[in-house]
């Protein structure tokens, strides 16, 4: 049984002619089919994509990961402010609703060496914006979401 559905709203995590690697959103047009493909309908383009299932995920508030070039984005107070709006632009082409979303001033220091720069609210459940060092890429940065931890203080 697929894991994936028509309909459904999909992360597709894929590399550029450039080499980079590119993040885009898109619909799922049909049942996976045995060999663990599928046809997606990527948002802004006008033909379908036919992917690997393994290069594909749901769409949920913890999938949307914006990662962004120049470490100073995470050590410059002012600039670790503007991660915030570009998070949740990310989040709305996604798809997503945030139902509150409020900026911690210039961050508050984490256990992941990196900052929690803001609350937000989806779907009735609450999450920490956090930015930290991408772990895959050096010099850059990552921003995500993900449930509060005992050690956040907010």
């Amino acid at each position: 049984m697929s894991l994936f559905h028509h309909g459904d709203r999909v992360r597709y995590a894929t590399t550029g002619d450039d080499g980079f690697p590119i993040v885009k959103y898109g619909w799922v047009g049909g049942d996976a089919n045995p060999g663990g493909h599928v046809v997606v309908l990527l948002d802004g383009e006008l033909a379908n994509a036919v992917v690997d299932t393994d290069k594909i995920e749901p769409v949920h508030i913890g999938s949307v990961i914006l990662t962004l070039d120049g470490i100073d984005l995470l050590d410059d107070p002012s600039l670790r402010q503007g991660l915030v709006n570009l998070w949740r632009a990310e989040a709305e082409c996604a798809g997503l609703e945030i139902s509150s979303l409020h900026s911690i001033g210039t961050g508050i220091p984490d256990a992941a060496d990196g900052f929690a720069i803001a609350e937000l609210d989806s779907a009735g459940e609450q999450y920490v914006l956090r930015a930290t060092r991408c772990p895959h890429r050096a010099n850059a940065v990552s921003v995500h979401a993900d449930r509060p931890t005992r050690h956040d203080v907010l």
